[in-house]
């Protein structure tokens, strides 16, 4: 039996841990499952060759390993900014813009008191079982990968972006319709920036499974430890510079663990340095990207090591010449996603090239599925601009409300995204940490000055 909308709002408000588990017990998982993944491959296709997997995995370290608490609201709106630009369709309504709703009623306390799946949540024709552990996983995995880089930058601001979305502007295919093809790479990528300073790259898996693992359960055919080991070898693909000097975060979920939602988490470490930005001129932020078509095949160059020669490898690789691209097309994404989450769509298009997906926020989209920047919304001192959509939940209408501080806003539709990252960074202690806001029910906010919220509207 569906629970009333209220109570369905009122337990996305409400914040619940989450088991984070990372120890050395997982790093000896994963290598058995790798190898075991090695002898499937050898007797079904031959290969004699191992995988290549990002090396030096180990568990996170100290707090980091603590359980993360949350609202489900807060894990959604995680989900919510990281994805908006991974659906460029032209009728971009309310299941494209905002992947995240559907889960409004999937996420609540177990009996354990920890994060779980709700009754409707486990129900596979309700909750379509193979995007559920995809997309849920991705939320949690990202919300621990989140937490992981604040707690080591804690004078930055952070950036999540789609990593096919970011890679298509120097790795795409040519054709009609610019593709990465099935060349393996990870999910995310996290910048952690000052204005002025050199900026932090983290690369980002992150996995979900409904296995129900048991004591039997052996450790190669247990799939948190086969997500994280073929995570290794996604990690591995990319490169800034050179080889194996870019940190990863590698994440697991399994759904239905006994002790409730756990995040299996690994690292890898590097310094994943790129160079501080001009705030004007050619090579700042708000300068049109320049083309750049780096090499795939056999790209990066793996120095001798553990006994093995010197070899080459394809791979993502930026070049050091690149670097100061890179940044500049990390930060000019992040800032088309934000004004995508916002529900702006011409405006968008200045910040994306065509393999991007510029021309998908060129053209008008259908009339009544759009999301256009139409509403607006004063929470505190900031009044919010974005987009808003009516859904139906157990009945009853529910508006769900996404957006950013309206200067912020306007800095990014008239092109100044050196400006926007000066002002969000003076700002950023300034937007509230709570969870709801007058009028309002399940709310979170973002220190990048975005918001998503959800609230019952009255009869009528």
């Amino acid at each position: 039996m569906s629970a009333p909308t209220q109570e369905v709002l009122d337990r996305l408000n409400r914040q619940l841990p989450v088991h984070v588990h990372s120890a050395a017990t997982l790093v000896t998982g994963v290598d058995k499952a790798a190898s075991a993944i090695d002898r499937e491959r050898k007797s079904k296709r031959g290969e004699h060759e191992s995988c290549a997997r990002k090396p030096n995995i180990a568990p996170l370290q100290g707090t980091e390993r603590q359980d993360l608490v949350i609202t489900p609201w807060d894990l959604l709106g995680v989900f919510a900014r990281a994805t908006t630009l991974a659906r460029q369709g032209r009728g971009r309504g309310l299941a494209e813009h905002w992947q995240a709703l559907k889960y409004c009623q999937a996420l609540a306390a177990g009996a354990s008191g920890y994060l779980a799946l709700t009754e409707e949540g486990q129900i596979p024709e309700l909750s379509y079982r193979g995007m559920q552990a995809r997309e849920l996983g991705r939320a949690l995995g990202l919300a621990v990968a989140e937490r992981t880089v604040r707690n080591r930058f804690p004078d930055r601001l952070i950036s999540v972006l789609d990593a096919e979305v970011v890679l298509l502007a120097g790795f795409a295919r040519s054709g009609p319709r610019p593709t990465l093809g099935a060349r393996p790479r990870p999910d995310f990528f996290i910048e952690a920036w000052q204005p002025g300073e050199a900026s932090r790259i983290f690369v980002v898996t992150v996995n979900g499974n409904h296995q129900v693992a048991t004591k039997r359960t052996s450790k190669s055919d247990r799939s948190a430890f086969k997500q994280l080991a073929r995570a290794t070898e996604r990690a591995e693909q990319f490169h800034l510079a050179e080889w194996n000097t870019t940190p990863c975060l590698l994440m697991s979920t399994e759904l239905l663990a006994k002790e409730g939602i756990t995040v299996n988490a690994l690292q890898a470490p590097g310094n994943g340095l790129l160079p501080a930005r001009p705030p004007t001129g050619r090579g700042c932020a708000d300068a049109t990207l320049s083309k750049r078509n780096p090499p795939y095949a056999g790209a990066v160059t793996v120095p001798a090591h553990d006994g093995r020669k010197e070899r080459v490898q394809d791979g993502f690789l930026i070049p050091r010449k690149d670097l100061g691209w890179f940044g500049q097309l990390l930060a000019r994404t992040a800032a088309a996603g934000q004004l995508a989450l916002s529900g702006a769509s011409e405006e968008v298009a200045q910040y994306l090239t065509d393999e991007q997906g510029r021309k998908h926020y060129e053209q008008r989209t259908f009339a009544g599925s759009s999301s256009v920047r139409d509403a607006w919304h004063k929470i505190g001192p900031t009044r919010f601009v974005g987009t808003d959509q009516v859904f139906r939940l157990g009945g009853i209408r529910v508006e769900a409300f996404s957006g950013m501080d309206q200067e912020l806003y306007q800095l990014l539709v008239d092109g100044e995204v050196e400006a926007y990252r000066q002002l969000v960074y003076r700002k950023r202690l300034t937007y509230p940490t709570d969870t709801t806001a007058p009028e309002w029910g399940p709310v979170s906010f973002g220190d990048d000055g975005t918001v998503v919220a959800l609230r019952i509207l009255p009869p009528g």
